[in-house]
């Protein structure tokens, strides 16, 4: 019997442990949490990736391609860095450019075609900030994505797994379902970077950290995110139950959408964008008295 099948309902659903919220970007952080790939490796099979933007390359720093997920054919998104420096180096420490998110819309646009649901992987610090990305269209290259999700005509399951940070997280996040390990964060700027900008020092980096409500508690009580999936340990300290975890709660998802929506039906399939737009649409909504 394989890890998924032995994670239990009560393990998925434990109550977070009592940290701080710097405390969990610490943990979100940790170069030994599992990766995208780790994730591919233990919930897939049959996986083969795909490269390339057909414009100007490939980009390691976002990874896709066509996989199984118990016995159904998905396409799989996520961000990869790397564990020491030469795989950072590799792939730019995690941190996507134009190409990676141009790659990204490719395979989104494939899995449309032959109406195979999407599932993303959530791990950056943010997309690359160098001159080169910027001289190929960075800021584009993020809206074209995100207006590509939002009108894609299959289901789409996102997963922060690790730090979800600015545009490069944003960028493949707009999905029908998104959930988020209790040790991941999620915000539109690192703590650093909030610190430097409102106290001119990122020093005050756990302070910016509390104020900016990174972590999923925050998330899931604001209604950003669909669930919350406990780490009775940190994914670091247990790969494979924390992973056996999160591919019990995407099967969950999966099965649900997959069981309201006819994705071969027109008229389901506008039902199912109405409710992703309506989604995020609500995000932030401001009631006064």
């Amino acid at each position: 019997m394989s890890t998924v099948d032995t994670i239990s309902e009560e393990t998925v659903n434990m109550p977070p442990v009592n940290l701080s919220p710097m405390d969990r970007v610490r943990l979100a952080r940790d170069p030994q949490r599992p990766g995208t790939l780790d994730y591919i490796a233990e919930l897939f099979s049959n996986f083969v990736e795909l490269h390339g933007d057909r414009t100007f390359g490939d980009d390691g720093a976002l990874i896709g391609g066509l996989a199984t997920f118990r016995n159904r054919s998905v396409l799989v998104l996520g961000h990869q860095g790397g564990s020491n420096t030469r795989e950072n180096l590799a792939r730019n420490f995690g941190m996507p450019r134009p190409e990676g998110f141009r790659k990204a819309r490719r395979l989104m646009c494939h899995a449309e075609k032959f109406r195979l649901p999407i599932i993303a992987f959530i791990d950056t610090s943010g997309a690359d900030p160098g001159i080169g990305s910027e001289e190929r269209g960075q800021g584009t290259a993020i809206a074209e994505c995100l207006l590509q999700m939002v009108g894609l005509r299959v289901p789409i399951i996102c997963v922060v797994i690790g730090e979800g940070g600015s545009g490069g997280a944003l960028a493949i996040s707009l999905g029908d379902r998104l959930l988020m390990l209790e040790n991941a964060v999620y915000a539109v700027a690192s703590p650093e970077a909030c610190a430097a900008i409102l106290w001119k020092d990122s020093s005050f980096a756990s302070e910016a950290a509390e104020t900016m409500r990174v972590t999923a508690a925050d998330l899931q009580r604001f209604g950003i995110i669909d669930e919350l999936i406990a780490e009775p340990v940190p994914a670091h300290e247990a790969p494979r139950e924390t992973i056996g975890a999160v591919g019990q709660r995407i099967a969950a998802h999966l099965e649900t959408l997959l069981d309201t929506f006819d994705i071969s039906d027109p008229e389901s399939v506008e039902a199912l964008l109405r409710e992703r737009y309506d989604k995020f649409r609500a995000i932030g909504a401001w009631h006064e008295g």
